[in-house]
């Protein structure tokens, strides 16, 4: 039994660097403000039209979050930006992150209140609300390691598979296994074509093929959790494949879910200065063939 405990703490809580924490946050953040004003914008519109369009998430339902105004909205925006470039700086890592989480949490429901939700920003979401618990983290603190530092990034790789995971299973639940031979990527590469695009939809067998290895990779996902080395580089990289290549196919891109798979990374390296080269060892300098001459 005790080694049951062990074995879920060390994976929940294992003592990770404090300064991977700090690296994340220095890119998370800046994400932030880049999703708020460029990527996830339908919130500030939203203020504007009729209340009888607001359709609130359930989540929005038990935080007893109100429906948006014209000037709710932006405010919401100001302070958002406000606490995100106050955690990024590092200061006030605690009250600048949790305002930043509650804030984007109303943004992100915001917007998917109004029509479809996107699962994109769920890892996001839950890595802007444990991050502020590890409290403070220098990029210098590479090798002071935490728990408190270890669960943060758990928690936020947790969410990161949760989404491709459950992903999956919404495939399950209003498909079947017959999704992977449907039309679904045929239908998206004609809905929206790009590049290549059309010419992949033109080839059913191909279509299918790609639509059984991203049903067996989203079910697979899990497996990130306990994978080390190059064999995790190699699954990262094929998530990261796998976004450009919706990006490039259909303009598709799941920006919010690839920065929190930069949780899975030794970020804690960029910290390390590189190692200075050894110096070449200076040629002995061949004696003078000529004699010298005589004073």
């Amino acid at each position: 039994m005790r080694r049951a405990e062990q074995a879920v703490q060390d994976f929940l809580l294992p003592a990770l660097p404090l300064a991977r924490v700090a690296w994340l946050r220095r890119v998370v953040y800046p994400f932030v403000l880049l999703d708020v004003l460029w990527i996830v914008t339908d919130p500030i519109p939203h203020g504007d039209v009729p209340p009888s369009l607001y359709r609130g998430l359930l989540v929005r339902s038990l935080l007893h979050l109100p429906v948006p105004s014209h000037y709710s909205v932006r405010v919401l925006l100001v302070v958002i930006v406000v606490s995100a470039v106050v955690a990024a700086t590092g200061r006030l890592p605690r009250l600048a992150g949790y305002v930043c989480a509650v804030g984007m949490l109303d943004w992100v429901s915001n917007a998917f209140a109004y029509s479809k939700v996107d699962h994109d920003h769920f890892a996001l979401v839950v890595a802007l609300f444990v991050l502020p618990t590890v409290g403070p983290a220098r990029a210098a603190d590479v090798d002071v390691r935490s728990t408190r530092a270890g669960w943060a990034l758990r928690m936020t790789q947790v969410a990161a598979v949760a989404v491709y995971f459950l992903s999956a299973n919404a495939k399950m639940r209003f498909g079947g296994w017959g999704w992977a031979n449907g039309a679904t990527l045929i239908w998206a590469l004609t809905r929206r074509p790009h590049g290549i695009g059309p010419w992949v939809g033109s080839h059913p067998a191909l279509t299918h093929g790609l639509q059984w290895v991203v049903l067996v990779a989203e079910f697979c996902s899990p497996v990130l959790l306990w994978l080390r080395g190059r064999a995790l580089y190699a699954a990262l990289l094929f998530w990261a494949g796998f976004h450009l290549s919706t990006y490039l196919l259909l303009q598709i891109h799941f920006l919010p879910l690839v920065v929190c798979l930069l949780a899975f990374l030794p970020l804690e390296r960029l910290s390390r200065p590189a190692r200075p080269r050894p110096a070449a060892t200076a040629r002995p300098r061949e004696a003078s063939a000529e004699p010298s001459s005589a004073r």
